[in-house]
């Protein structure tokens, strides 16, 4: 098991923020993996575990190990005539997992084209977009316990999935390294065109009766005319969750704002948090190495130059003017490393 000391980890994350690791291992293996936690454990060492780097700020260097998840394949373990199981590796980047799924005629992911990060993450997130989340088509997940080194196999409903979350998040969060997410998808076609402008897109193309890849192909030209590609200008893709409000909140903001959008959610109503963000002026927000996308206010963008510090001060400023504006408080959908 390869184990690099400063290693530089810039290029490993979609802002490029200046950031190392004291003890830095790519694994590409399961056993790579358990050999990293037992360093881990026998050396007391701090643990990171970074996959495609799409969800991370990182504010400075990371003391302890940074174990670089590369786990890769995609296997089918139980199949019938009308789905099909499908295990991958946590290193497989996202999108290419979508694009191997259509290609080999295995459905349900199509909407969720295009998402930066890697497979590990997904249900860590619960990803979702263009009314789907990663939950709908989660059946099971492999873990390796840190502290102990011990396999465990997580199903949907000890997931404790809800919006953008899941129980790696909250009680488990730092307690275990995912090698390995089941899905179960389908081999008949189960086409969602009700969320966002995907109709509008098709239609747009002029794709009257379509398919799964052209689902992926509307959704796809959808996020690049809103999201900028991490190859070209540093950011993390949504910085902010869209905060869920009950009753009371959000009839105080609907009386102010009527033309807020909103959405049902399972606890209360979801608001657009980019509609708060840009109506509070922030959109195209501009300070020289970085500041907010200009088509789509809930991206924080890294022109180069800046330190991570730099974008959370950006970030914060942004929630406490939301919040003094709509008496709204945004969530960050990023994570931020180093803790604290």
């Amino acid at each position: 098991m390869p184990v690099l000391r400063n290693h530089p980890l810039a290029s490993l994350t979609t802002f490029g923020l200046p950031s190392s690791a004291n003890f830095f291992c790519p694994c590409t293996s399961l056993e790579q993996v358990k050999e990293a936690l037992s360093l881990v454990r026998s050396e007391g060492l701090p643990l990171t575990v970074l996959g495609g780097g799409s969800n991370v700020l990182l504010t400075g260097d990371l003391d302890g190990l940074v174990l670089h998840n590369r786990l890769e394949g995609i296997e089918i373990v139980e199949e019938n005539g009308k789905e099909v199981w499908v295990k991958v590796g946590a290193g497989v980047p996202w999108h290419a997992l979508v694009v191997e799924t259509l290609k080999r005629g295995w459905y349900g992911l199509e909407n969720l084209s295009l998402i930066p990060g890697s497979v590990g993450a997904s249900p860590m997130q619960n990803i979702g977009a263009y009314g789907i989340e990663l939950e709908a088509r989660f059946h099971a997940l492999d873990a390796i316990e840190v502290h102990t080194g011990q396999p465990r196999s997580f199903s949907h409903s000890e997931c404790e999935f809800g919006y953008r979350e899941s129980i790696f998040k909250k009680e488990l969060k730092g307690a275990y390294v995912i090698t390995h997410v089941t899905f179960r998808l389908s081999r008949r076609p189960e086409l969602r065109l009700d969320y966002g402008a995907i109709r509008e897109e098709l239609d747009r193309a002029g794709v009257h009766d379509p398919g799964p890849q052209d689902v992926s192909n509307a959704v796809i030209r959808i996020r690049k005319s809103k999201l900028p590609d991490p190859s070209e200008v540093g950011n993390a893709g949504s910085f902010f969750k869209n905060p869920v409000l009950d009753a009371e909140q959000f009839s105080a903001l609907q009386s102010a704002h009527p033309d807020v959008p909103h959405y049902p959610a399972p606890s209360g109503t979801k608001v657009a948090a980019g509609w708060l963000i840009d109506r509070a002026g922030w959109k195209g927000h501009h300070r020289g190495t970085h500041g907010i996308h200009d088509r789509q206010a809930l991206v924080l963008v890294h022109h180069g130059g800046a330190s991570g510090a730099d974008l959370l001060a950006l970030a914060q400023d942004v929630q406490q003017d939301v919040a003094s504006k709509f008496g709204v408080a945004l969530e960050r959908e990023v994570n931020v490393l180093p803790l604290g």
